[in-house]
């Protein structure tokens, strides 16, 4: 069985990569945690900030690993259990986490920040120049 897809019109050239990353993005972690907001803010310099803000209560700064590799924003948690604590009664887990995010040509990473159980990272796009090219035409002979 062929997969048929909106990308496979022979006007749209080099959309490839862009398929898969709408793969990428569809098979991404589906288990809602940890709870996340996504906020546009504008700084001074008419520029867009984007702020991925987290909760992840209960974990460190040493818990927590945030990097980027191939345009994909990737945040683990990871927290594991104290064998010298005695629960009488346990209703919070230590859990681990993978929380995934496709960057767009361009975003980077400016920051990130732990603060009152909310993990904040922020994202910045330059403005891209403009480019014209001209291209020259030649004369087959």
């Amino acid at each position: 069985m062929t997969r048929t897809s909106l990308l496979n019109s022979p006007l749209l050239l080099g959309f490839d990569e862009i398929e898969r990353l709408l793969d990428r993005v569809s098979k991404g972690s589906g288990d809602g945690y940890p709870p996340y907001n996504i906020e546009r803010q504008m700084n001074g310099q008419d520029s867009e900030v984007l702020r991925i803000t987290l909760a992840v209560a209960g974990f460190t700064k040493d818990e927590l690993d945030v990097a980027v590799e191939n345009s994909q924003l990737t945040i683990r948690g990871k927290q594991e259990d104290d064998d010298e604590r005695v629960y009488l009664h346990r209703g919070i887990a230590a859990r681990q986490f993978t929380r995934t995010f496709v960057l767009a040509d361009g975003i980077e990473v400016r920051s990130a920040d732990l603060s009152n159980g909310l993990l904040s990272i922020d994202l910045v796009r330059p403005e891209p120049e403009r480019q014209i090219r001209k291209v020259e035409i030649t004369q087959a002979e």
